[in-house]
């Protein structure tokens, strides 16, 4: 990481810090963890099952469109499509959290389930843009449509993407990028519903610009229920604190270990969506420092409670003065 200036060595030898402390810092990293992800077999059935009822969708509402004249449906035809490329590039994000690390990504290719996620924010803010121009579009040009038609193959919309949602909601508190899906597939079935208010209006009372006042109040919906996720995604991409992480607490936590006398240099980031790391300098009483394994094994332990599954810590005497800067 960019942001830290020392080294790692992630073998968990001995540490002789009487010995070579003078030299530089060694490093352990914890490879053993509970296993907070959600299970890959079942997500990719949900992505594999949503990708076949969007794709069947967006078929039904292209042949609807053309054979009514309706654009609206055409329009929510191409929409749909960027749902089932969302889906695609969800699941090969987490089959890519699988991957094994090499020599050009150590940490394999875990973080491309946040930009997989940044990525379904932004979809979601450019659909309501799409929505709120054509609104304002048929507000100044009317078009007269089929209520019916837009009512039943709407209806069959929100069928499709509630079943969809359903599918990620087990998993969308635990992992980002499936909250990001879940919320497309949610949204989605939220504008499904507008557009199936907007038909029956419109077959009854002929009252075209029912329509664009719907979408309008659609897309307001979208924006409130997007931020949260955009800012989210953008924060992890930035290496930024995880929201549900508190540095406070953490280091407290690192305080309870036998030994260890202060905590600095401290930073904790995302390697994906389920996976947080964190490496910090340990400030150790020079009669525990031949025990420092110990310290590090108890100190992943708790941290593991914490959601951190990837620690590295650096030691240091109490007596020494830290080099590095911000600490």
């Amino acid at each position: 990481m960019a942001a830290h200036s020392h080294s790692h060595d992630h073998d968990d030898h001995d540490h002789d810090h009487a010995h070579d402390h003078s030299h530089g810092h060694s490093h352990g990293f914890g490879h053993h963890h509970h296993d907070h992800t959600p299970k890959i077999d079942n997500l990719t059935t949900a992505f594999v099952v949503g990708i076949i009822l969007n794709s069947a969708f967006v078929i039904v509402e292209v042949v609807m469109g053309l054979i009514s004249g309706s654009l609206s449906l055409l329009t929510d035809a191409g929409h749909n499509l960027s749902d089932v490329a969302g889906l695609a590039l969800a699941l090969l994000a987490f089959k890519l959290t699988n991957v094994s690390s090499n020599n050009r990504y150590t940490y394999g290719y875990k973080r491309s389930t946040i930009i997989v996620t940044f990525f379904n924010a932004v979809i979601l803010f450019a659909s309501v843009g799409i929505i709120a121009y054509e609104a304002i579009t048929r507000f100044i040009h009317p078009e007269q449509v089929s209520g019916s038609t837009m009512a039943i193959v709407s209806l069959a919309g929100i069928f499709v993407n509630a079943i969809t949602a359903y599918l990620f909601v087990k998993g969308k508190d635990k992992d980002l990028n499936i909250k990001a899906t879940y919320m497309h597939m949610a949204m989605d079935a939220i504008v499904s519903f507008g557009v199936v208010i907007s038909g029956v209006i419109i077959y009854f009372s002929h009252w075209y610009m029912v329509d664009s006042i719907v979408s309008l109040i659609i897309a307001v919906v979208i924006l409130r229920g997007t931020w949260s996720l955009l800012k989210d995604s953008l924060r992890l991409e930035m290496d930024g604190v995880p929201k549900e992480m508190n540095l406070e607490k953490i280091r407290k936590e690192l305080m309870k270990a036998k030994g260890v006398v202060d905590v600095h240099h401290m930073h904790v980031w995302a390697l994906s969506t389920t996976e947080n790391a964190l490496t910090a300098h340990l400030v150790v009483d020079p009669a525990h420092i031949a025990v420092f394994d110990n310290i590090k094994s108890d100190l992943r332990h708790r941290l593991e409670h914490l959601d951190i599954s990837h620690s590295t810590f650096e030691p240091e005497f109490a007596d020494e003065k830290c080099e590095q800067q911000d600490c």
